[in-house]
Parts: structure tokens; C-alpha cells; sequence
């Protein structure tokens, strides 16, 4: 069976991928911060029959993708697919962001993601295997909201990381794609949508009038991942409700 690494596996976009991997028929290393259960998605019905491993990773630890990269082939026996969903957020104006703040948030958002997949790539290449990487980018990353330069910076970088390394592996058979949500309606964002001005204001923005749901970018990320997209590389697939076609 095809393995799936998904980044951020516990809850919101990653859980919901992961559960769609196991929808599929793939067998999922289940990556998260150490001491965040993934219990709930391993246990889950839609995960029956499936191999589902946790798998412990700090994206701020160059030691630690090492080793969540080692222990899904160890449990797995490979991995097919890197799914670079974990990521951290950040709001507020350009004048008021710190130092401080940019390193907490480039190094998960950007750096971790890079790294993780060169050790990915890595192991593809050292094993004559190909693979593929689907990433978690942002509307936010191609164009421009107030109030979100650094969250919408640590996603253009995503953009391009991307296409820059979709080129690079190419002829080794490693694809490699991104999905670029709007807002979607996960717990993490029950805070910014919870006053109903500000809700409907967001609502308004997108032709279709819904939020893409956690389930929406999990199909597009089990599509770019599997073989029916095997000649799509390089590609930032947007699931914006149609935000960026107005």
C-alpha cells in the first residue's frame, strides 16, 4: 500500500487529509509536536484497516524531521508522499512585528517545510524511489491582506519553494505541488470567525459564499499526492470559493 507522511496530522486540515489518505487506501505516518495525541485520527472508523503510525516532529529541529523521515520507513516501510501541512500563524501590523516574531514564524512555516522536504527528497533519491510533495500555501501567499505580511511572506515562500524544487527533482521522479486554501473553517479559526460582522465580511469576499471546508483541501491534497496527477508539477492549486478569480 502507498504511505502518506502528513505534517500537522491531529486536527483541522491535516486530520482531515489524513483520514482522506486513509479513505483512499494509503497507510499514514501520522506527524505531530511531541505530546499532541493523534489517538482520535488513528482510532477513527474511516481509518479501519489501515496502518496509521504517530510519528513525533518538531519543524524548529533539524534533528527531529531527520527522524520523523526515519521512523515512518522504519513503521511504514517508505514513504510515498510528503504532505507539508503543519504551520503556525501570525497578525498584526507590518510596523508592530518583531524580530522575534519573524524567526517563530519562518521557521516553522518556511524553513521546517523546506527542510523536511530535502530530507524527503533525500531519502527518495538514496532509495531509487520516486515521491511526491503536496505543501499547505495561502491565498494569502499570492496577493496581498492587510494585518497578514508575515503569515502571507511565510506562504509566497511556500509558492516558490515549490516551483524551485518541483524543477530541481523533477527528472528523479519527485513531483512537487501545493494547495493554496482560503479561509477555512477549522478550529483554529473559530476565534477570527466567532463575531458575525466579521464572518460575513470574509464571506462576502468569496463568490461562492462558503468557506472551503478541512475535507475540500484534503481531496485536492490526496489528488496532487496520487497518481492521477503524476504529469502535475510545479502547480499552486487554489481552493478559494473563487477569491482569486475576482
Amino acid at each position: 500500500m502507498p504511505v502518506a507522511l502528513v505534517t500537522g496530522a491531529s486536527t483541522g486540515i491535516g486530520r482531515a487529509t489524513a483520514l482522506e489518505f486513509a479513505r483512499q487506501g494509503w497507510d499514514v505516518a501520522l506527524a505531530d509536536l511531541p505530546g499532541v495525541s493523534v489517538a482520535e485520527v488513528a482510532n477513527h472508523p474511516d481509518a479501519a484497516g489501515r496502518r496509521m503510525l504517530p510519528v513525533e516532529l518538531d519543524l524548529n529541529l533539524e534533528a527531529s524531521i531527520a527522524a520523523s523521515i526515519t521512523s515512518a520507513v522504519a513503521g511504514l516501510g517508505g514513504v510515498d508522499a510528503l504532505i507539508n501541512n503543519a504551520g503556525t500563524t501570525g497578525r498584526g501590523a507590518a510596523t508592530e512585528i518583531t524580530w522575534a516574531d519573524w524567526d517563530r514564524l519562518m521557521n516553522v512555516n518556511l524553513k521546517g517545510h523546506y527542510f523536511m522536504s530535502t530530507a524527503f527528497a533525500r531519502w527518495c533519491i538514496g532509495a531509487g524511489r520516486q515521491g511526491a510533495i503536496v505543501s499547505t500555501a495561502s491565498t494569502h501567499g499570492l496577493t496581498g491582506i492587510a494585518q497578514q505580511s508575515l503569515y502571507g511572506i511565510s506562504k509566497g515562500g511556500i509558492v516558490q519553494m515549490t516551483r524551485m524544487l518541483a524543477v530541481e527533482w523533477a527528472r528523479d521522479g519527485i513531483r512537487v505541488n501545493a494547495v493554496a486554501p482560503a479561509t477555512v473553517l477549522t478550529p483554529s479559526r473559530d476565534k477570527a470567525l466567532a463575531d458575525p460582522a466579521r464572518r460575513q465580511m470574509m464571506l462576502d469576499r468569496l463568490p461562492q459564499g462558503r468557506f472551503p471546508t478541512a475535507e475540500d483541501i484534503a481531496d485536492a491534497m490526496v489528488f496532487l499526492a496520487g497518481p492521477k496527477a503524476k504529469a502535475i508539477t510545479g502547480h499552486i492549486l487554489p481552493v478559494d470559493a473563487g477569491l482569486l478569480a475576482v
